[in-house]
């Protein structure tokens, strides 16, 4: 197998809407030498890594920590993104969760580092993840994997999925609640 290239990540995006136009991140041409599925996925990390520096851009580290109408806190929700990525991808190559593993979930809510510690928390995750989705996505994704304690099954090309579907599904909920906190901020 050749040598793994160390990826870089480098965004187009910019967090004001009056620039130029963003072009997302599967439309970009990159990663050619990743099977297709598993370009899909890294192009869908990087969406959302995009999308999480655009929408937490200038929020102050209590914003981070708020929890406007009950909603999860964003600096909770950005460390579950950085160890979900990390855990999902163990079971995708077949393995099961360490007790360091374990234990950073368990202190998923509760942290003081900033926004700008926390985004590169993100960020190491996922770049760190492009490795091992090329490799992974080099096998036979019909290869059944087990998940959790239960070992409930799936696939490994499942397991891709998933690490793409569940981040988005939580940058999502830091996109409402960054947006929930700025309008209260402009008092709209």
């Amino acid at each position: 197998m050749p040598p793994i290239p160390v990826f870089q990540y480098n965004s187009t995006m910019s967090a004001s809407p009056a620039s130029s136009p963003y072009t997302e991140p599967w439309l970009r041409g990159t990663h050619g030498e990743i099977r297709a599925a598993g370009r899909a996925v890294v192009h869908a990390l990087e969406l959302a890594l995009d999308d999480l520096r655009k929408w937490t851009a200038g929020l102050t580290p209590a914003e981070m920590q708020a929890a406007p109408f009950g909603l999860t806190p964003m600096n909770t929700q950005l460390r579950h993104i950085a160890g979900s990525i990390d855990r999902i991808l163990t079971y995708a190559e077949g393995q099961r969760l360490t007790e360091e593993q374990l234990q950073r979930q368990r202190s998923e809510e509760s942290g003081s580092e900033s926004p700008s510690e926390l985004i590169t928390a993100v960020e190491a995750s996922i770049v760190g993840a492009f490795v091992r989705i090329r490799a992974l996505a080099a096998q036979d994704l019909e290869q059944p994997r087990a998940v959790g304690r239960k070992q409930l099954p799936t696939s490994l090309g499942g397991a891709l999925v998933h690490v793409a579907d569940h981040t988005q599904r939580h940058v999502g909920q830091v996109v409402v609640t960054a947006k929930v906190l700025k309008a209260l901020r402009s008092g709209s």
